[in-house]
């Protein structure tokens, strides 16, 4: 009688934080004219921020990202007000996420102000005496009699600013999703600012997703956002134990999660399964199976989950990256949990609910 593979009952992973966009990027929209500011006149569309990797929430928000169990929004400002500030700050990026035609034909534009000086006391032009600050309320006041504190430069206080890992666990799937694709293009907006090939300056194209090279002797080549693969491994047992490892670089002593790093040049994704594991604990893998994969936009990765099952269970660390490895049952597990001496990864993580599916139940 054949025995059952402990892999035999793995499925793909039901959800991950990070992969909960349902937006229509329209793709075929890009590169139509006026676009940007058409939507912006568009009642029905969202405009969103944010800088450095972090997303605007409103004022007062921010201290929610360390609590358990509290729900948090993205700010958002009127079509009309963001389109007076972008006129006035050529640093901006603005990028359009896409639509939900069946809702109200609604859209979103998200802006990128990580290039644009924060508090600074520049003036703007206010020809009709209601500048972008007036969204603010009375506290914004003028430089002079004909122009106000640019609206973009003010957001830094008015608004609070949380990273994915602190606003995706209390945010709803929709919004969770905006922030996710917003955060991933304005980390390459921030880091690729030339043509990798020749070396001119950029300049935005379609909509925020792509960079145009200004060199005509290069062809004004369109530049795209790179991904870069990463694989992150579940490895269990003949016993069903799974494997837990620490990683030098990681601040908390307690953290412990599963095998992971990034795809080589040539390398398809099992391949790169099996040979970080025996890169980083000395285990050779059988049968690898698929359970899912999430953007990780820190900066610019893509998480692709596996489960697989060890050969043999000599454990031997490579003592640079990993320093410690450890089988566990479901119950040592637990008591590790319960004493402090292991923590699991964080909500935000695809490490987290691939722990979860061996262990059977939410952590």
């Amino acid at each position: 009688m054949a025995l059952l593979s402990p892999l035999a009952l793995t499925q793909t992973l039901p959800f991950l934080p990070l992969a909960q966009g349902d937006i229509d990027y329209q793709t075929e929209r890009r590169d139509e004219p006026g676009l940007i500011p058409g939507l912006f006149n568009d009642p029905s569309t969202t405009v969103i921020l944010v800088r450095d990797g972090l997303v605007a929430v409103p004022r007062g928000q921010g201290v929610l990202a360390a609590r358990e169990s509290a729900s948090m929004r993205l700010a958002s400002l009127p079509g009309s007000y963001a389109a007076e500030a972008l006129a006035g700050a050529p640093e901006a990026v603005a990028m359009f996420l896409g639509g939900y035609p069946g809702r109200r034909n609604a859209h979103v534009v998200a802006i990128d102000l990580t290039r644009v000086p924060m508090g600074a006391p520049s003036v703007v032009p206010d020809a009709h005496g209601i500048g972008a600050d007036a969204a603010f309320g009375n506290a914004a006041q003028p430089n002079s009699a004909n122009g106000r504190v640019p609206l973009f430069a003010r957001t830094a206080e008015r608004f609070d600013w949380v990273d994915l890992r602190g606003f995706v666990p209390h945010a709803s799937a929709r919004e969770a999703g905006q922030a996710t694709t917003a955060v991933a293009l304005s980390l390459w907006h921030a880091t690729q600012r030339h043509c990798p090939t020749c070396g001119a300056p950029v300049q935005t194209a379609m909509a925020g997703w792509a960079h145009r090279c200004t060199n005509p002797q290069d062809g004004h080549r369109l530049l795209f956002p790179r991904v870069e693969p990463a694989v992150i491994v579940a490895v269990v047992d003949s016993q069903d134990r799974l494997l837990l490892q620490h990683n030098r670089a990681w601040n908390d002593p307690t953290l412990y999660s599963v095998s992971a790093g990034f795809v080589e040049a040539g390398e398809n994704l099992e391949h790169a399964c099996r040979r970080e594991t025996k890169e980083e604990v000395g285990i050779d893998l059988g049968e690898v199976r698929y359970l899912g994969s999430q953007p990780w936009p820190f900066p610019a990765s893509l998480m692709v989950a596996f489960k697989a099952y060890a050969l043999n269970t000599d454990i031997r660390t490579d003592g640079q990256e990993t320093v410690d490895a450890r089988w566990v049952s479901r119950d040592e597990y637990t008591a590790e949990l319960v004493r402090g001496s292991m923590s699991a990864p964080n909500r935000t993580a695809i490490a987290r609910y691939m722990i979860e599916e061996w262990y059977g139940r939410a952590l």
